[in-house]
């Protein structure tokens, strides 16, 4: 698997709430240098980072509703705005998870909508359901609400929840959306292997804050 292959389907990833701009800008440095598809930040660093990656082929990736997904659809829809504003390229919204669990599919559904419809034109929309909170049946009915309200892609984790990305998620989320729909695996990746292996289970997308040793234990293996 070449390395450059697995860099570009990398949204490097620094989502704590203590990230400083030092830390901002060595993330967009290091994106930069390998690059990653993406950088993937809080809202209130999208500006900076957008300026920081300025001349670079890096996009700019950030999270709507997070980590919860508990606010209301009209306020995710003005956050991503906003975040598009200020030069947001992609968009990670997460889903009511509370709706979903009720069998309110049709607030879960006009919930992502409001973003893809706030997004539609000027930005990717991900649509992370949290899949450690999740049964078999959510995760399903969570994928093919996210296909029917025109989002781009469907995301495991936050990272911030009881669990990240597994490759039995994958396959499911793979197997619900089609082959025409993005699935990004983030949360808990940190090898190399882990990578590979949810890449080969069908992930498109990798979200992560050790993207820098994943890229290099990529390198080493191509050694042998």
């Amino acid at each position: 698997m070449a390395t450059t292959n697995v860099a570009a389907m990398i949204d490097h990833t620094l989502l704590k709430p203590e990230a400083t701009r030092e830390q901002i800008e060595s993330l967009c440095q290091e994106a930069k240098e390998n690059k990653f598809f993406s950088v993937c930040v809080n809202p209130a660093w999208v500006s900076t980072s957008k300026e920081l990656l300025q001349g670079s082929n890096v996009k700019v990736c950030t999270v709507i509703g997070f980590p919860l997904g508990a606010t209301t659809s009209e306020t995710k829809a003005f956050e991503t705005k906003n975040a598009i504003d200020n030069g947001a390229d992609e968009v990670d919204m997460v889903i009511n998870i509370g709706a979903l669990k009720d069998k309110n599919d049709g607030l879960v559904e006009d919930d992502i909508r409001a973003v893809v419809e706030a997004a539609k034109g000027r930005a990717l929309t991900k649509v992370i359901i949290e899949t450690s909170l999740l049964t078999k049946d959510e995760k399903i009915r969570a994928c093919e609400l996210s296909v029917k309200a025109g989002a781009d892609y469907v995301k495991t984790s936050t990272g911030f929840s009881t669990g990240g990305a597994t490759v039995e998620d994958i396959a499911l989320m793979r197997q619900t959306v089609g082959p025409e729909i993005g699935v990004k695996a983030s949360g808990g990746v940190r090898s190399t292997a882990d990578a590979q292996n949810l890449i080969e289970a069908g992930a498109t997308r990798i979200g992560a804050s050790s993207s820098v040793s994943i890229i290099k234990g990529l390198l080493v293996t191509s050694d042998y």
